[in-house]
């Protein structure tokens, strides 16, 4: 495999080892702002970084995978918002922002870092690798990326679950339809980056419905017929 580091993976090391730094500047010092604003205030850095470093350093395929990560982010409020309206198993706290429904709005924005995160590390992989390494990294890495939320997000008062099994503040439920929202992310990406903008949307809108159908089956699977909550 080459590993060979190029222009694009340094910069996109860099854009998120200086986002990583500006979120914990945000978090952990004392700056008296609702939680809300910051998590807003952050994603919208993330969001304005990502496009204005592509179109400088003309890096087209970061524009195409933020934009596909873009539309399926503002798609993803509604599982949110079902899970934590219906199924009554997602918490979003009173934290200083507007609300979609339940959901708390910067949740709009959020689901594009770990989108593009997925998509751009698995598009690098593949082209070093074969699609069988490529498709098992983005397994894992889907894994890592949400499983570490749902480990640690809860500490800073954003959303947290409740009502289901959990292990290490992770709810189990989750595990396997999150792991396949990454993988099919990344492959419907791979399938339409070419493609007009109203397909990626309607791929988008699939993605979303895959993800909520898949996290309603495995909540109705562990809590209702295995462990008979």
């Amino acid at each position: 495999m080459n590993i060979n580091i190029k222009s694009d993976e340094r910069d996109a090391i860099f854009v998120h080892i200086f986002f990583v730094s500006i979120c914990l500047i945000v978090l952990l010092f004392p700056i008296k702002l609702p939680i809300g604003i910051k998590l807003f205030t952050l994603v919208i850095i993330y969001n304005t970084i990502i496009p204005i470093v592509g179109i400088w350093r003309n890096y087209i395929e970061w524009i195409k995978i933020w934009l596909f990560s873009l539309i399926l982010s503002v798609f993803q409020i509604f599982p949110d918002w079902i899970l934590s309206a219906q199924l009554n198993v997602l918490v979003f706290p009173e934290d200083g922002l507007f609300k979609i429904g339940t959901v708390s709005g910067y949740m709009l924005f959020l689901w594009i870092i770990p989108f593009f995160i997925i998509i751009f590390t698995g598009e690098h992989i593949y082209k070093r690798s074969s699609e069988k390494i490529t498709y098992i990294f983005v397994i894992f890495l889907s894994f890592l990326i949400f499983g570490v939320s749902e480990m640690t997000i809860w500490t800073i008062g954003s959303w947290y679950a409740q009502n289901v099994f959990m292990i290490l503040n992770i709810a189990i439920y989750i595990i396997i339809p999150e792991i396949i929202l990454g993988v099919t992310t990344f492959w419907s990406y791979t399938k339409t980056k070419e493609s007009k903008i109203i397909e990626k949307i309607s791929v988008a809108f699939l993605i979303m419905l895959i993800y909520l159908g898949s996290a309603v089956f495995f909540y109705f699977l562990i809590e209702k017929v295995i462990l008979l909550h």
